[in-house]
């Protein structure tokens, strides 16, 4: 859905971006609030407002969200899918970049060559292009700060929606109300069809979250990155199919390179998650193992005293040595 919605926005002509972006932010008010009363999911509203930092954070988020949803309806309707789909497709490589830079995390191997390889994309990009993929960046970064800034509001899906669509309601809904004094808003100007459009955004909006966020709890994390590269894959096949936007080879060549980095960073994450659980089996058989041994040893010391066999001095008692949830962790 996140992935064919180039489509729908452009349904919505001839109302520009910023009308666009707008009504996406007025109709996702009452479809959050909607989806938290048929939840009964109203718990985190006070201890929301009573935290300060986390307001502050959610504002942040909101901002954040509001720049990427308007930069991205703004490429539709100026033929730059392919290049907004690129910002997509660069934005694993910016939150890893993130990491490393704010919060110190550290890379594998295969993770340091994917990142050069995304950088080196971006110069190819910046030749072919004749300028900076400005709207790539600033998509994928305000995305990747908006992902981090997530982590520390500590809200499932629907709650954080509801959440940042009540910050962004009132503004939304003073620059519509601008519009019409000025005889510029489409709302009810371009038939009945354009203003069910319009009203249906908020929707559009909140299905592919609700529907991301149910997918999150049922699916290996792993699955779940993958997943995530269709919605790009399929803006960047609207953009060259639908959309008919050029890419000459140069473009290729940069669009080439990110999927390289891409393949790079899925099979080591993959290669990790394998050995990962290995490890954890690993270390249950041993903890099983061990546990098999005491039982074993108990049975004999009822039998030759506690932890003789007839031989003084020797011990025949001692468990298997089992690997630690820390140690079974750390791949």
């Amino acid at each position: 859905m996140w992935g064919l919605l180039p489509l729908y926005w452009a349904l919505l002509e001839p109302a520009g971006a910023t009308e666009v972006l707008a009504h996406r932010m007025v109709w996702s008010l009452p479809t959050a609030l909607v989806i938290l009363a048929a939840l009964r999911r109203w718990a985190w509203v006070r201890p929301l407002l009573r935290d300060p930092r986390r307001l502050g954070l959610i504002v942040l988020a909101a901002g954040l969200i509001s720049v990427n949803w308007g930069l991205f309806i703004w490429a539709v309707g100026t033929g730059k899918v392919i290049e907004a789909s690129l910002g997509y497709f660069i934005n694993p490589l910016i939150s890893i970049a993130f990491g490393v830079l704010l919060l110190r995390e550290r890379l594998r191997p295969a993770q340091w060559v994917a990142v050069g390889i995304g950088a080196l994309a971006v110069g190819v990009m910046t030749v072919a292009y004749g300028r900076l993929p400005w709207l790539s960046l600033v998509l994928a970064v305000t995305f990747a700060l908006y992902g981090l800034i997530k982590k520390g509001v500590r809200l499932d899906g629907v709650a954080s929606f509801g959440a940042e669509t009540a910050v962004q309601f009132l503004p939304a809904a003073a620059f519509l109300v601008f519009l019409g004094s000025r005889g510029e808003a489409t709302f009810a100007s371009e038939g009945v069809g354009h203003t069910l459009l319009l009203s249906l955004a908020g929707l559009a909006t909140a299905l592919p979250l609700i529907f991301f966020g149910g997918a999150a709890v049922r699916l290996p994390l792993s699955t779940i990155g993958l997943l995530q590269y269709l919605a790009p894959a399929s803006m960047f096949l609207l953009g060259l199919l639908a959309f008919d936007e050029e890419m000459p080879p140069e473009r290729w060549a940069g669009f080439l390179l990110v999927w390289a980095a891409l393949c790079l960073l899925t099979w080591d994450a993959l290669r990790t998650a394998r050995r990962s659980r290995a490890r954890l089996r690993a270390a249950a058989a041993a903890a099983a193992a061990s546990a098999r041994a005491s039982r074993t040893g108990d049975g004999k010391a009822g039998d030759s005293g506690p932890g003789e066999t007839g031989e003084p001095g020797r011990r025949t008692d001692r468990p298997a040595v089992a690997g630690t949830p820390s140690d079974a962790a750390k791949g």
